[in-house]
């Protein structure tokens, strides 16, 4: 926020605005005293920077900001992120100050401003962005704004009190494109032509297909009706003839949009392509009539062939944007809420938190929310990409955008529309295009060089081609013209985003959420992969795993002593016990006098008899001689571990043999007695995920190099759980610091290293990795907000899908760019030799490489994530 306020000795009051501008990083910075001596002269402003967070930061702010007139002192605290600036009013404002600020590279967050996001749907490549751009950097009040071709959406960020909505809608529109919808449904327009019918079908394209059959006419006339084909006007001395008439007319319906579009971009200073082939266009008619070598032909090709490239242009980037479009379809615009005692249908953005909506079988869930009546099996792929329905019932946690399959559900809403997990997920796949990739900013910086240089070799092709070459100057004037065609990198410059925007839909429609394209182009470079144990390759929950009845005893009655024992501990060792107790229908005892011993077990008395569990200490404490121990054989049920271990005529080595083996399968071992007897063994564990070993062997055939597992539990168990699951190294005993620097030691080693944790206890781990990648996100604010990538079900199987995804979407990216280039450079080569004709240059080099290059990105949706019987069938159904 900004606080101009003036000193007690200045005339006047300050003026103070409401502000309402969400933002993503959310501090709340109380006031900050200047510090400064020269805070007493003058207005004093104060800024909150909350990205300026350390010393170099703050420097590089104060420098700019001292760059303007009238700055008589700053005084950055990076401990609150805030900005305080002594002024004079006379010289400069606070809008001037903040601007130095963002010019330094970071966002002031300002009360004063606001974000809307404008539809605009004609914006569909990289040059009418660049319009766009250069119309709203002339709109004062506008401090940020992002231009997404991908999705035709322009975030603005600007200040009510310096401008308005309708003054950036209209200087949208002064750039020659349609606004048809904001976020904040206060622009009225209406939705373009273009955006409610078919692609081929529009205006522009019904101009373009009668300027063809114009076309087409003239060459008609011009190579087979020769003997028609008569003078029929002159024009400064040039005869007219009438394929040269015909021509004309299919430049000026085919043209037009062609013309006016280049109109605007002189007007905006934007060398781009619809510039360069009006340039084109118009040269050709000149230089017809300066030569008197007629060029219509190739003026009206170039009006035809151009405007059909930019429809393919337009049909290629909805498909991009249909992506994202069918996340957004995923939440339906109504539902039925619960109100004064009757059902009543409302737009989900009426719907509140706390109020109760019903779904159907096979409606779609509106909200997220808390199942508060009814039981049903909700498919829940659209936003954790399970392939499985999901049972739900009272208390259960349900997404917006899931269906409920086949019951009646009652949901009490715990989050607003514009909040709940399905909007979060598209709002930061929209956003995701920001985060550039290293070659998208290697491209802009190319394109940036690339069509200067391409209009110069053009401009020195044409003049330099009659007397190198021995050209005439209409052929010259002819290649030059072709050059022109070639000099705007438009397929070059969107072969990054589309693919990106392919890579992160398709990512998120099967339950992985891709924060930046930077992320995604990190992932695919990745070498190593940590795994975090708990709740990553184990479920975090303990279970029983072995029960082994000893002396007699037989499992329930194993089971009916550790229940009576743990029903009353707290710890999650007991609680296993009695929920394996409890599905196995084994009842209570009457317990009296428990006890817990520290470290040890647990006492009570048990239907008047003393009873202990514990640790195999504390029955060698009682005076148990536990390297002779007899399992049952008959008249209870030997578990296939006490088969295993019992090798000595039913005697069992506790000490040396039976706990030690289930130790070093990494489970913690219980015994169960009382004063007298031993009565079992129980061995609890944390259970290994199904997919966690399936995980870790294709991450390798993917071609990771090392796979590694950080942990504090204890080294055997440790051990036991990397066995298992097959990873290459293990690190047990580790503090949170310690696995920060396991994480700095790869990093050192390797390119790239991913790390894979709940996005919550292992934050700085999956801070200090190249690439953090956060289990289980769906529903939790923290893991969504803190993670790079976040699989949002507790599902491994699609760590190998989006490593596949990665690698496949840089690829895609390498073929694009390189492409691209390729195609560009081969034709523009063979321009000064006549090897290229015009048409050519327009197909191939224009609309040919943009189709390519997007239909190339859409290869990324076809990627799927394994899904074999095998694995269905581990999966687990909740």
């Amino acid at each position: 926020m900004t606080s101009p306020h003036r000193e007690p000795d200045e005339p006047g009051d300050s003026q103070s605005h409401d502000h309402n501008h969400d933002h993503d990083h959310d501090h709340d910075h109380g006031p900050t005293e200047p510090t400064s001596e020269s805070m007493d002269r003058g207005d004093v402003a104060q800024f909150s920077v909350p990205e300026m967070d350390c010393p170099s930061c703050a420097g590089k702010v104060e420098n700019s900001v001292r760059k303007l007139d009238g700055i008589n002192g700053v005084d950055p605290a990076v401990t609150t992120g805030t900005l305080t600036v002594s002024y004079d009013p006379e010289q400069t404002t606070p809008a001037s100050i903040s601007g130095r600020i963002e010019k330094a590279g970071y966002r002031v967050e300002d009360d004063g401003e606001i974000t809307a996001k404008f539809t605009v749907p004609e914006m569909d490549c990289p040059s009418c962005a660049g319009k766009i751009e250069n119309a709203l950097e002339r709109v004062d009040g506008v401090s940020t704004y992002a231009t997404q071709p991908t999705t035709g959406k322009v975030t603005i960020t600007y200040d009510e009190s310096a401008t308005s909505e309708s003054d950036i809608v209209a200087a949208i529109e002064s750039a020659g494109y349609e606004v048809t919808d904001t976020t904040t449904g206060r622009h009225s327009g209406s939705r373009s032509e273009d955006s409610e019918e078919s692609i081929w079908t529009n205006t522009r394209a019904i101009k373009t297909w009668i300027s063809g059959g114009f076309v087409a006419l003239g060459l008609l006339f011009e190579f087979f009706l020769v003997g028609q084909n008569a003078e029929v006007a002159t024009v400064v001395s040039r005869e007219l003839f009438v394929a040269d008439v015909l021509f004309l007319v299919a430049i000026a319906v085919g043209g037009q949009e062609i013309l006016r579009n280049g109109y605007y971009s002189a007007r905006n200073l934007n060398l781009d392509i619809d510039f360069l082939m009006s340039v084109a266009i118009v040269g050709a008619l000149v230089a017809s009539l300066a030569f008197g070598e007629a060029l219509y032909f190739e003026a009206a090709t170039l009006a035809f062939l151009f405007s059909v490239a930019e429809l393919l242009e337009r049909y290629s980037m909805d498909r991009a944007r249909n992506s994202l479009q069918e996340l957004m379809d995923l939440s339906p615009d109504e539902a039925t809420v619960k109100r004064d005692g009757e059902e009543v249908t409302v737009p989900v953005d009426d719907v509140v938190v706390g109020d109760v909506v019903v779904v159907k079988p096979g409606e779609k869930i509106p909200m997220d929310g808390e199942v508060t009546d009814g039981e049903s099996a909700v498919n829940q792929a659209p936003i954790t990409g399970e392939s499985v329905p999901v049972d739900k019932t009272t208390g259960d946690e349900v997404y917006a955008g899931t269906i409920n399959e086949e019951g009646y559900l009652e949901v009490q809403v715990t989050s607003e529309a514009s909040d709940n997990t399905l909007s979060r997920i598209v709002e930061m796949v929209e956003d995701a295009q920001s985060n550039k990739t290293e070659r998208e900013q290697f491209v802009e910086r190319f394109s940036a060089y690339y069509t200067p240089v391409v209009v110069g070799v053009a401009i020195l092709v044409t003049l330099g081609s009659p007397y190198v070459l021995g050209t005439s100057w209409s052929t010259a004037v002819v290649y030059g013209l072709t050059l022109l065609v070639l000099a705007c990198p438009c397929a070059f410059v969107i072969s990054t985003p589309v693919s990106v925007v392919s890579g992160i839909t398709s990512a998120a429609k099967n339950g992985v959420l891709i924060k930046g394209g930077n992320h995604l182009e990190a992932m695919g470079a990745v070498d190593v992969v940590a795994f975090d144990k708990t709740g990553t390759l184990t479920k975090g929950e303990l279970a029983v795993t072995d029960v082994v009845p000893l002396n007699g005893n037989n499992e329930e009655d194993v089971l009916n002593c550790a229940r009576g024992l743990e029903q009353r501990s707290e710890h999650p060792i007991g609680e296993a016990i009695v929920a394996e107790a409890t599905n196995a229908g084994v009842e209570g005892r009457e317990i009296d006098q428990f006890e817990s011993i520290t470290g040890k077990g647990v006492r009570a008395t048990l239907d008047g008899k003393p009873h202990f569990a514990g640790k195999p200490g504390l029955f060698e404490e009682l005076g148990f001689d536990l390297s002779h121990v007899h399992a049952t054989t008959d008249g209870g049920v030997v578990t296939q571990a006490a088969r295993q271990l019992c090798d000595r005529h039913n005697c069992l080595d506790l000490l040396e043999d039976a706990v030690p083996k289930l130790q070093s399968e990494g489970k913690t071992v219980i015994l169960v007695g009382t004063e007298d007897e031993l009565e079992g063994i129980i061995a609890v564990a944390d259970e290994i995920r199904p997919q966690a070993k399936r995980t870790i062997a294709r991450l390798k055939d993917l071609g990771v190099k090392r796979t590694v597992m950080l942990t504090g539990d204890n080294e055997r168990t440790a051990q036991a759980i990397a066995k298992q699951v097959g990873v290459d190294e293990f690190r047990a005993e580790l503090l949170p610091d310690e696995k920060v620097s396991a994480i700095d030691e790869f990093v050192e080693e390797y390119d790239g290293v991913a790390m894979v944790g709940d996005g919550i206890n292992d934050a700085p781990a999956l801070a200090t990795a190249t690439v953090g990648v956060a289990m289980g996100a769906a529903g939790t604010d923290t893991a969504l907000e803190t993670a790079d990538i976040a699989l949002m079900a507790d599902d491994l199987s699609k760590l190998p899908y989006l490593y596949e995804l990665a690698n496949d979407a840089n690829s895609v990216i390498r073929q694009n760019i390189w492409a691209s280039l390729g195609v560009k450079a081969a034709l523009a080569v063979g321009v000064p030799f006549g090897l290229v004709p015009i048409w050519l240059a327009v197909l191939a080099g224009d609309a040919g490489m943009t189709v390519g290059v997007t239909g190339n990105a859409m290869r990324l949706s076809r990627i799927q994530p394994e899904n074999t019987d095998e694995q269905l069938a581990e999966t687990p159904q909740r």
